[in-house]
């Protein structure tokens, strides 16, 4: 079964960075557009980052120049590397397959001095 094991979150600073790692199976990873959505309390989910299996990215307004979507295909592993981080890119974060829907369980990111 499809399996999505986000990592990586945690507590940075206004400014800093946090890289964000998901770790996929149960599927042919390299076949499949991967995506990073977040849900800030209140909030409705919203898809962040994208990236095609053959390795386009796109991203929304919001974070675009900041955060950096990336695979490694021989290790199924989707990652999202966040710069510049502000604090309102607090949020759970969520490894997402396009393909079927498949979320993981989440990874909190904090944005905070």
């Amino acid at each position: 079964q499809v399996q999505l094991v986000e990592s990586g979150g945690g507590l940075a600073q206004p400014g800093g960075s946090l890289r964000l790692s998901c770790a996929a199976s149960g599927f042919t990873f390299s076949s499949y557009a991967m995506g990073w959505g977040r849900q800030a309390p209140g909030k409705q989910r919203e898809l962040v980052a994208g990236i095609s299996s053959g390795g386009t990215a796109n991203y929304v307004d919001s974070v675009k120049g900041r955060f950096t979507i990336s695979r490694d295909n021989a290790k199924n592993t989707v990652y999202l590397q966040m710069n510049s981080l502000k604090p309102e890119d607090t949020a759970v974060y969520y490894c997402h397959r396009y393909s079927g829907n498949y979320w993981g369980q989440g990874t909190q990111v904090t944005v905070s001095s």
